[in-house]
This record gives structure tokens, C-alpha cells and sequence, in this order.
């Protein structure tokens, strides 16, 4: 059977996949993206391997963090028109190969430049996992399909975060670091063959697309009201959150709630697993959701103040907020990610990997912004003579300030936008 072939039902959506070749193309992109994420988190495992073996210091480790996420940004803006000019399968599996010449180039740095080369590398390669499925996800399926799958794409991001930690620990002893980045080259090679054969290469504009004007450029997106609305919260409270989950979290529970070092290892693993957990269950409910008329842009409104609240008994309870709080920051913030398909299906299909290419831009900008403005809020206080549980308040406080400010402009531009396709496209 063709994997576009479907029932008689889903003949006027002639690029829909069937159901059962659907489940196979999530599952190849999913593998992919589940590799991007391990090999993005394992560093943070390998560490205090990579500091004995290389004598790497502290600012080489959050160097070599760094680069991976330059990288990824590099490439966001061509990959956005890559993606709508030759299609995901592509442009995936060429990105691809040079993330397993990453891997290799890791695997056999022996100095600081070696491995942060390799790091860059990594980046560009992997950086097409998450855009590429949501890409092709916005031709291939209908709306609730489509806010089903971006959630438990989302959630196996989250998987190979948490099998970055443990599980690599485990690995360590019988492979080595070198032996784990040969490996995960190797897995890298394998996600390539199967989204080849699983994945559809036909990414041709259907006779109704080709009635819509095609000329809509990232100057066109970044000016709409729209992406406006959404941008800066995908910068400070999207970007924000996966800040404190990838790093400040841990510190938080050392510095401030007292815990061991172990124990703030297993606080993070607890986080990583509620992101999963949380993600698997918005891609069950957003179909429902859909149904009931609840748009995005709605469910944010409502419900992303949980969060700052969150963060106000965080900064209030202080040694008090261990990992559970955190953790429920996190997860009360997971509904900012219905953002990014509500940006892509704003836009004609041919245009999606570019909004979803800028927009993710805006989100690891927001990313780096924040990891390196929350330091620098922790130094500054302490410079001022703060002791350090009151600065590590004090800059989470600075930070909740700041998404407060991010919600509130989104707000001011709440019920106001019309969908972006009828104002950058002019079809009403």
C-alpha cells in the first residue's frame, strides 16, 4: 500500500498519510530525535570523566556545552528553506550524516579544540531532527493528528534526556566515552536508513497550494502579529524553562535546598521523567482538546500563569523548593510547546518549515539568553553581598519577573491575530 493511500474519507486531504504508514514515519523521525537529544544531554553525564581524563576546566565544560547549542542555531534559518524546497526525508538524513561525523570526530578528539569542533558538528547534524517531523507532520496530517504528535515527539525528546543520565552511567564502565560516541554513531547511520525507507520523499505542491502565493520570506514571518504574540514567550518562558531543566535546576538543589550531589542527580532524572510523562499525556488529550474548539493561544492564556506561580512559591520557600518544585515548573510550563504547531499550521504548508525554523531560533535564543543571564544574576548579587541562597533567589525571582513581562505582551496581542496565512498570504 502506498503510504499516502487512505479511505475514501480522506480524499479531499490527498497528502494525508494512511494511519498505519503514519505510525511507521512518527516512529523513524522519533528515533531520530531521540538520538538528538541523548547526544545533546550526554555531556552533562561525561563530564566529570572528560575534566579528569582532559583536564578540562570549568569554562571548557560550559564551552563544550555551548557549542553544540551554536551549532544547532547555525543552520536554523537555511534549514527552514531546505526544508519547504527539497522536503524532510532529505534534508534530515543529509544533516544527519554530519552529526555521525560529529560523533566519529568526538569519539577521537584527544585536545579541548578537538572536541569542541566535534561538538559544533554535532549540532548542525542533529539540528534537523525536531523541525524535519514537524515539517513534514504539518502536510501529512490533520490538525488534531498534528498537536498529538508534536507532544510525543516532544516526549521522546524527553526519553533521551533521561537515558542520557543512568543508562549512560551504566555504559561508562563497559564502553568508555570514546566506545559511547562510536556507538552512538553507529545508531546515528541506523535512524538515517530507516527514515529512508520509511519516510515519503514526495513533497510536491498540491494543485490547492499552488493557487497560494509561495513569496512568504522570514521578513514576512517575523513581522506578523502572530509570531509576535508568540515569540516572546517561546523566548523567556519556553527557552526559560528548558534553561533551568537542562542546568539551573541542579544547582538550585545543591546550592540552595542543601541536597548531595547524588541527590540532585535523581532530581533531575525525576524532572526529565515528568517531562516525559507530561508530554505523552498532551498528545492524548490535544485531539479532545481540539475538538472542543480549544485553540493554543487559548489553553496558554489560561494556563501558563501556573507556572509563575510555581515560581513565586519557589523563590518564597527557598531551601524548602526541592526537585518536586521544580519539576512542577517544568510541567506547567510544557504548554507553551503547543506553540510550535500552531505557528506552522498558521502558515500555508509550503511555508511551515521556515516559521517553525525562525521560531525555533527564537526559542534557542531565549536558551542560551537565559542559562547565561540567570549566572551572571547569581554573580552579580553575590558581588553585592548577597550570600548564595539569597542570590540563587534573587536571580530566579529577576527570571520569573521576566516571563511575567513575556506573558503579559503576549496577552496585550491575545484575540487580536488573525491567522498568519491570511496576512502574509492575502487570502481571505
Amino acid at each position: 500500500m502506498s503510504p499516502r493511500s487512505g479511505t475514501a474519507g480522506r480524499a479531499h486531504h490527498p497528502d494525508w498519510l494512511a494511519p498505519r504508514a503514519a505510525v511507521w514515519v512518527f516512529l523513524a523521525f522519533a528515533l531520530a530525535y531521540f538520538l538528538s537529544a541523548l547526544a545533546r544531554a550526554i555531556t552533562a553525564t561525561l563530564s566529570p570523566t572528560l575534566s579528569a581524563e582532559l583536564a578540562l576546566s570549568a569554562s571548557d565544560l560550559g564551552l563544550l556545552a555551548a557549542g553544540y547549542f551554536l551549532g544547532f542555531a547555525l543552520l536554523q534559518l537555511p534549514l527552514g528553506n531546505w526544508l519547504d524546497r527539497y522536503g524532510p526525508r532529505r534534508v534530515i538524513v543529509a544533516f544527519l550524516t554530519a552529526a555521525v561525523m560529529g560523533c566519529v570526530a568526538f569519539a577521537l578528539a584527544t585536545s579541548f579544540a578537538g572536541l569542541l569542533a566535534a561538538r559544533v558538528l554535532t549540532g548542525i547534524g542533529v539540528s534537523a531532527c525536531l523541525m524535519a517531523p514537524l515539517t513534514g507532520f504539518r502536510r501529512w496530517l490533520s490538525p488534531p493528528t498534528l498537536l498529538r504528535v508534536n507532544s510525543w515527539m516532544l516526549m521522546t525528546g524527553s526519553f533521551g534526556m533521561v537515558a542520557a543520565t543512568l543508562p549512560v552511567q551504566w555504559l561508562l564502565p563497559l564502553t568508555g566515552w570514546r566506545g559511547l560516541f562510536w556507538l552512538l554513531a553507529v545508531l546515528l547511520v541506523l535512524a538515517m536508513v530507516v527514515l529512508w525507507r520509511l519516510v515519503p520523499d514526495g513533497y510536491e505542491t498540491s494543485a490547492t497550494e499552488s493557487a497560494t502565493p509561495a513569496s512568504v520570506d522570514y521578513r514576512d514571518i517575523a513581522r506578523h502579529p502572530f509570531f509576535r504574540q508568540m515569540a516572546p514567550i517561546g523566548f523567556v518562558n519556553y527557552g526559560g524553562m528548558v534553561a533551568v531543566q537542562t542546568l539551573w535546576a541542579g544547582p538550585w538543589m545543591v546550592e540552595v535546598a542543601g541536597t548531595s550531589a547524588e541527590q540532585a542527580a535523581f532530581g533531575l532524572f525525576a524532572i526529565n521523567l515528568s517531562m516525559l510523562f507530561t508530554f505523552w499525556l498532551w498528545g492524548m488529550v490535544n485531539p479532545m482538546l481540539v475538538r472542543r474548539g480549544l485553540s493554543a493561544e487559548r489553553l496558554i492564556a489560561w494556563g501558563l500563569p501556573v507556572s509563575l506561580l510555581v515560581l513565586l512559591a519557589i523563590v518564597w520557600l527557598g531551601p524548602r523548593a526541592g526537585w518536586p518544585w521544580w519539576a512542577l515548573f517544568c510541567v506547567s510550563s510544557t504548554l507553551i510547546s503547543l506553540s510550535q504547531p500552531a505557528v506552522a499550521q498558521a502558515l500555508p504548508p509550503q511555508a511551515a518549515g521556515r516559521a517553525l525554523s525562525a521560531y525555533n531560533l527564537v526559542i534557542f535564543a531565549g536558551i542560551f539568553c537565559l542559562q547565561w543571564a540567570i549566572g551572571l544574576a547569581v554573580d552579580g548579587l553575590s558581588a553585592l553581598g548577597w550570600d548564595t541562597a539569597s542570590s540563587y533567589r534573587g536571580a530566579v525571582g529577576l527570571f520569573g519577573l521576566c516571563c511575567l513581562a513575556a506573558y503579559v505582551a503576549f496577552l496585550r496581542c491575545y484575540g487580536r491575530s488573525r491567522p498568519i496565512r491570511q496576512r502574509v498570504t492575502g487570502i481571505n
